[in-house]
């Protein structure tokens, strides 16, 4: 089996993956795709694809964040202190 590049990247054509999940959990995910009309492989990939944009949200505002001053967290509980907020 050979892969195609095309742009630096894999092509778009689907891969196999062999997950494991728990009894319970597959006969909730095959419910749900029977009644929503998918298969368990588009639920799946969906939900990846959602963890890995939410994945890439959080590393955007780490990387946004990075530029920020750092204040240590003692000093910050002393200013409280002193402003008589704690």
């Amino acid at each position: 089996m050979t892969s195609k590049r095309q742009n630096g990247h894999m092509s778009a054509a689907p891969r196999r993956a062999t997950i494991y999940l728990p009894p319970e959990v597959h006969r909730a995910l095959k419910l749900k795709a029977a009644a929503a009309d998918r298969s368990v492989s588009d639920l799946v990939s969906e939900a990846v694809r959602l963890s890995l944009a939410e994945d890439a949200e959080d590393l955007a505002a780490f990387e946004e964040r990075s530029r920020e001053r750092s204040v240590k967290f003692g000093n910050v509980v002393k200013a409280l202190r002193r402003r008589g907020k704690i």
